[in-house]
């Protein structure tokens, strides 16, 4: 599929279907991500795969409104930055989320970016503290976002090429 295609038909996808993610699938998925731009090429991202289903049901309540996606999703891909290590360390994590999404989408699964950093979780806390509570990553790694993942249970239409907001495009001058 070439590119522009995987762009405009990749959706966010918030049911899937009571099936596992293979590991040869979640591999690709985490490669794509591993092989995102990073300023310098430091990658401060690291990465964690979440498969068991308690654990995902834990995170289900990471954050204030709908993601409750993770409840169903067989897959989650938390990615956390090393503010430490670069001062771009968001840019970078988001770009390996990117890659993430479109690999999942290039693979026939759906995905949904769910965005953990400077969010609430249901009980008030941080977003981040909650997440790390479960997961237990060190204090210098922020948490950016996690991935769900899974066999789509809906489909959604393509975007429009001919339907794109053009207009904010600009050339030469604002």
């Amino acid at each position: 599929m070439e590119l522009l295609e995987l762009m405009r038909t990749r959706r966010s996808i918030r049911s899937y279907k009571d099936e596992k993610v293979s590991e040869e699938d979640i591999t690709k998925i985490v490669q794509a991500g591993l092989l995102s731009a990073s300023g310098k090429a430091i990658r401060p991202w690291e990465f964690i795969v979440v498969t068991d289903k308690d654990v995902l049901l834990k995170m289900a309540d990471c954050r204030a409104g709908s993601v409750k996606m993770l409840k169903e999703a067989p897959c989650a891909i938390v990615v956390v930055g090393n503010e430490e290590a670069s001062d771009v360390w968001t840019e970078d994590c988001s770009a390996a989320m990117s890659n993430m999404h479109l690999m999942a989408h290039a693979l026939g699964l759906g995905s949904c970016w769910v965005q953990g950093r400077l969010r609430k979780a249901e009980d008030g806390s941080d977003t981040e503290a909650f997440v790390r509570d479960i997961l237990g990553y060190p204090e210098n790694y922020k948490l950016q976002a996690i991935l769900t993942v899974g066999v789509p249970n809906e489909e959604k239409a393509p975007y429009e090429l001919d339907k794109l907001p053009m207009e904010k495009v600009h050339k030469e001058k604002f």
